[in-house]
């Protein structure tokens, strides 16, 4: 029986009614955008801006807050795209009570919102809100920056893989090339090695300062990425910091072809000028180099690594199986005999050869070498001691449970970030508009959490009086 469904004339009507409505009204009291709200003062934002408006001149603009809250409502509820942000804006009375327009009142356009964002609000300014974010929750104690966590995470480029060419780039000069270069050759001279010159190139052929790579003419600031089963993309790097509440402290975005390791410096510089009060430094493998567990270690801080596997052939005999004797300066085969120092290369690797001689009358050197002149070479970084440092750090029962920890913070956080914030793709190209896109999302994962702590303290703390 149809008995008490309304007809569709009815129906028409009811869509057609005029009610008296508050946009307060409308919205739950327990809504995110509420919580939000009350949980920081967005007048903030004016002094972060007033030097990129003109006070006297030209026509009256959007009100940046509304601006930056139309980005912020993108990017927690993860929306794609500004276009399809400002549908939904149109549309939510949630979202209108938030921006602070009623019903009536038409929404900015979406090209006035990315045009502000792409040439009125500059790197700097995002850098300030992102800052102002996390001094609340700095404020407000949520923050426990006692160990760092940091990796990385790739964000697919909006580039056409078969949209490509290769390019010839100069290569990247590392930052401790002098300090490694004058130990190279202190350690050089006290074997009795004539020291490198400060120049790499001694054969004069300039294009061993060159290498080739391949770069896409749509985005060319995008790298190309594959790991593992993945397909081949253009794609950008997060290498990101977050503290033991998940709260991401810094970011550096790259292309992404630049390694973990070679981003580490730009990044663990933010961390030590804005919080050089921690103590640790958690990270996976990719990070467990001589360089990063030096300057680490020399700060006065440790680094918890994960384990890594000896390399070497399969089947022969473990590299772990070579000892290094510290007061010969010599290294120990398994056999027992004596692989000699011969000297140390550019790369700062001590190189330690075996005597042919004694090689070629081996029962096991197919277990250790295929040489043809007999020989097995052994390389050793002259900043070794830090990589063994890192190694025993990670078998003491603290830091072995805080490295347990990286799945339920830096990994969670892009997990969020990829599931539940739209970041695996970016509609942006070029490397300061995606690095604008990821400091804002950040800031806002970072301003979900604080909104929603402070909600649960205060109403728990009501409920505690009642």
């Amino acid at each position: 029986s149809t008995q008490g469904y309304s007809s569709a004339a009815s129906d028409v009507y009811k869509r057609q009614v005029i009610e008296f409505v508050s946009l307060d009204a409308m919205v739950p009291e327990d809504h995110l955008l509420r919580k939000i709200d009350a949980a920081i003062d967005f007048d903030r934002i004016y002094d972060f801006v007033k030097d990129l408006y003109c006070e006297d001149n030209g026509r009256p603009s959007i009100d940046p807050v509304v601006l930056f809250k139309i980005v912020l409502i993108q990017h927690i509820y993860g929306i794609p795209s500004l276009r399809r942000t400002l549908e939904e804006i149109n549309m939510n009375m949630a979202y209108r009570w938030f921006l602070g327009y009623p019903i009536n009142e038409a929404i900015p356009h979406f090209s006035t919102v990315s045009y502000n964002f792409k040439h009125r609000f500059d790197q700097q300014t995002i850098e300030h809100v992102f800052r102002w974010v996390l001094n609340i929750a700095a404020e407000e104690g949520y923050l426990d920056t006692e160990a760092i966590f940091i990796d990385g995470t790739h964000i697919k480029a909006s580039a056409n893989t078969k949209k490509k060419a290769k390019k010839s780039v100069p290569k990247q000069t590392k930052r401790y090339a002098k300090e490694l270069l004058k130990e190279i050759n202190a350690d050089r001279k006290a074997h009795g090695k004539k020291p490198f010159d400060d120049d790499n190139n001694n054969d004069g052929d300039s294009t061993s300062n060159e290498k080739e790579i391949t770069v896409s003419t749509t985005d060319p600031e995008s790298g190309v990425f594959r790991k593992g089963e993945h397909k081949t993309c253009f794609a950008y790097e997060a290498h990101t910091a977050c503290d033991k509440n998940n709260f991401i402290l810094a970011v550096n975005v790259t292309p992404g072809n630049i390694h973990d390791s070679i981003a580490f410096d730009d990044l663990y510089d933010i961390l030590c000028q804005y919080y050089p009060e921690h103590h640790a430094v958690i990270a996976d493998s990719a990070y467990k180099t001589p360089w990063i567990c030096k300057r680490i270690f020399d700060s006065n801080r440790v680094i918890s690594t994960a384990y890594t596997r000896p390399k070497g052939k399969k089947g022969n005999h473990p590299i772990n199986e070579y000892v290094y004797d510290p007061f010969c300066d010599d290294i120990i085969c398994p056999e027992y005999q004596l692989l000699h120092y011969a000297t140390t290369n550019r790369n700062g690797y001590r190189e330690y050869k075996s005597r042919s001689y004694i090689c070629a009358e081996c029962s096991t050197r197919e277990l250790c070498t295929a040489n043809a002149k007999n020989e097995k070479i052994i390389t050793q970084h002259i900043w070794q001691q830090y990589i063994e440092m890192a190694e025993d750090i990670r078998h003491t029962l603290k830091y072995r449970e805080i490295y347990k920890k990286r799945k339920e913070t830096i990994e969670r956080v892009f997990a969020d970030a990829k599931e539940k914030h739209a970041m695996r793709f970016t509609q942006y190209r070029g490397l300061a508009q995606v690095t604008k896109w990821v400091k804002l999302k950040f800031a806002a994962m970072n301003l979900k959490k604080i909104a929603l702590w402070k909600w649960k303290r205060t109403h728990r703390t009501i409920l505690a009086t009642v």
